[in-house]
């Protein structure tokens, strides 16, 4: 199932996709957003939301671990990790794929509350929901989490 995912879902324009999609859905105006009162889901919000950022997470980390099987170099945080030894059994390239798929959930939660802010000052009829914030991390660190199981490739 990876390797399917990996080659048909690994390349670039996936999660820039996801990423323009999530910000089209997030800038919608209240007006815009579906109102059913016959067939209404308590807190399905919350679901989407979680939705939302773990297919973020999902999807950039799905093309940074095809970027690394390609033996493509990935980028590097910095000096964020100067002076941390790292385990023996843990190769370079999988720690660096550790970190990239670590920055790519924080900047995953950073967008997630950035938009709630820009949602409750600039989105008519939207409000600010801490609980919504709460979701999208949610969401982001299950997918970070089975990034960590599903796309760690073996050997690396």
């Amino acid at each position: 199932m990876i390797p399917f995912l990996r080659k048909y879902f690994g390349a670039i324009y996936f999660p820039v996709l996801w990423t323009l999609i999530v910000g089209f859905l997030l800038c919608l105006p209240g007006s815009m957003l579906p109102n059913e009162s016959g067939f209404s889901i308590p807190q399905f919000d919350k679901f989407v939301h979680a939705s939302m950022f773990g297919g973020f997470v999902f999807l950039w980390n799905l093309y940074l671990s095809r970027r690394a099987m390609k033996g493509i170099s990935l980028p590097t945080t910095g000096g964020l990790t100067a002076g941390v030894t790292q385990p023996a059994d843990l190769s370079v390239r999988t720690m660096r794929l550790l970190r990239a798929f670590f920055l790519v959930f924080i900047l995953a939660n950073l967008y997630g509350a950035g938009m709630e802010f820009v949602q409750k000052y600039w989105i008519p009829n939207r409000d600010f929901d801490e609980a919504d914030i709460i979701f999208d991390m949610t969401g982001a660190g299950l997918a970070y989490g089975l990034s960590h199981l599903w796309l760690i490739p073996a050997g690396l």
